[in-house]
């Protein structure tokens, strides 16, 4: 603990967002609650460009994205490099539980991302979450 707050398992987040104004809002969230948002991008190949370029903790990623490759491509590439995918996404893929650590579905509100990150990060450090945010869906971690 550093001065009464936790230390964080998660800290570097990836945006995946074909919407801008969705993923502003996003950034400006995260930011605001002291994340460090690595990289906001709309494609494919931007998005494994940032995990090519240094470390991120998590990624949270819509299913449609910018180009031809979507965010089940992402998933997948994400699970091979084992880092955490979080779909952020109105209709999450059948197969989702196979690729990523959990779903939230659009719309939400800010509390809800916050609440689904919070949520993640106590299941990684093996606690159960006291109560899941409205449209989350955790799958193993």
């Amino acid at each position: 603990m550093l001065f009464g707050r936790k230390q964080r398992l998660i800290n570097r987040l990836l945006i995946v967002e074909d919407e801008p104004l969705v993923a502003f809002d996003t950034e400006h969230v995260l930011t605001e609650a002291g994340y460090h948002v690595v990289g906001t991008v709309d494609r494919y190949r931007d998005a494994v460009a940032v995990l090519d370029a240094g470390e991120v903790d998590l990624i949270l990623s819509d299913v449609r994205l910018t180009g031809e490759r979507d965010g089940a491509d992402l998933a997948r590439e994400a699970l091979r490099r084992q880092v955490r995918l979080l779909f952020v996404t109105a209709s999450c893929p059948v197969d989702a539980p196979l690729m990523s650590i959990g779903c939230l579905g659009k719309p939400f509100a800010h509390k809800e991302l916050l609440a689904a990150i919070d949520a993640i990060e106590a299941s990684l450090g093996g606690k159960r979450p006291r109560k899941l945010p409205r449209g989350l869906t955790l799958y193993a971690v």
